[in-house]
C-alpha cells in the first residue's frame, strides 16, 4: 500500500508539473547521481575497450578534422570560450581544451561508445551512422590526448 502510495504521489506531481524539464530549470532532485548511474550501466565494459588505431601523428590529424567538423561547436576548440551554443545546453556539455575539463583520464573505449551511441537528454548525438568506426576512434584519441596535441594537429584546430 505505501509503495502505491508513494509511486501514485510521484505520479500526480509530476503530471502536475512539479517538476519542470525546462534546461532553464534548476536540476531535479537526484537527477545528475541517477543519470550517471543509468550512463555507467550503458556503457558497460566500454572502458575496458581499446583503441585498435595506433597513436600517430597521422591520427591524430584525423581526429583533429573530423572533431573540428562535428564536435567543436559544442566541445570548444583550443583557445576559444565555450560557444553560445554550449552555454544554452543542460547539462554543459565538457570543454576539452580547458584545463578544468579536459578528458584525458577517461579511457578512450569510454569516449567512443559516447561518440558512436550518443547520451539521452544530453544533447549529445550518436553519430554511429554519420562517422565511420576509424573516425570514431581517431576523436577518442584525440579527446584522450587533448593536452599533447601534435603541432598537426593544433593546426587543423586552429584554421
Amino acid at each position: 500500500m505505501t509503495l502505491l502510495l508513494l509511486v501514485g504521489g510521484a505520479y500526480l506531481c509530476v503530471r502536475a508539473g512539479c517538476y519542470s524539464l525546462a534546461v532553464s530549470a534548476p536540476p531535479l532532485p537526484m537527477e545528475e547521481t541517477f543519470a550517471g548511474l543509468m550512463l555507467e550501466a550503458s556503457m558497460g565494459n566500454a572502458e575496458d575497450v581499446k583503441n585498435p588505431l595506433p597513436y600517430n601523428n597521422e591520427n591524430m590529424l584525423a581526429g583533429a578534422k573530423v572533431y573540428k567538423g562535428h564536435c567543436g561547436g559544442c566541445h570548444g576548440l583550443p583557445g576559444m570560450d565555450n560557444s553560445m551554443r554550449a552555454k544554452a545546453m543542460y547539462p554543459p556539455p565538457p570543454q576539452f581544451f580547458t584545463r578544468e575539463e579536459q578528458m584525458t583520464g577517461d579511457p578512450e573505449g569510454e569516449t567512443y561508445w559516447k561518440v558512436t551511441h550518443g547520451i539521452r537528454l544530453t544533447g549529445m548525438p550518436s553519430f554511429d551512422k554519420l562517422l565511420t568506426e576509424t573516425e570514431r576512434w581517431q576523436v577518442a584519441m584525440l579527446v584522450k590526448h587533448s593536452d599533447t596535441l601534435p603541432a598537426a594537429a593544433q593546426a587543423a584546430l586552429a584554421q
